[in-house]
């Protein structure tokens, strides 16, 4: 084999790991999403009804969570999501595809949200040069 066979063949390995990885995290997550997005809605809701509750001022801070449990735990969920970071792992492809970006830039290549490569023309090293 040829050194552009075996640099074709390496491009090729590449990139079908680079979609291997970043199709693998997809279904993870839109796990993520859908249960951040549905925790989200609870938390507003549960906070519309608790803000509007007209016996939210006439009692304490901490009788007035009492009073609505739905709020409350939708917001300690909610906390707890974004302390474990769910705010990375909603977003984990695009982290791996913006990474890889910024490797492949080095070498005149780039690639998509699914991880195909992209060649980039090759620069000319002496523009100015007749």
């Amino acid at each position: 084999m040829s050194l552009d066979q075996t640099v074709c063949e390496d491009l090729k390995a590449f990139e079908r790991r680079l979609t291997e990885v970043i199709s693998s995290l997809q279904p993870s997550t839109l796990r993520w999403r859908m249960l951040l997005g549905i925790i989200s809605i609870c938390t507003a809701v549960g906070a519309w009804h608790w803000l509007t509750d007209p016996n939210t001022s006439a009692v304490s801070f901490t009788q007035s969570l009492c009073n609505h449990p739905f709020f409350t735990v939708a917001s300690i969920v909610l906390v707890i999501l974004f302390l474990m970071g769910v705010h990375r792992r909603v977003i984990a492809p695009s982290i791996i595809t913006q990474r890889a970006r910024s490797v492949l830039g080095d070498f005149n290549m780039s690639c998509d949200d699914t991880g195909k490569l992209i060649l980039k023309p090759a620069r000319n090293a002496h523009p100015h040069e007749s």
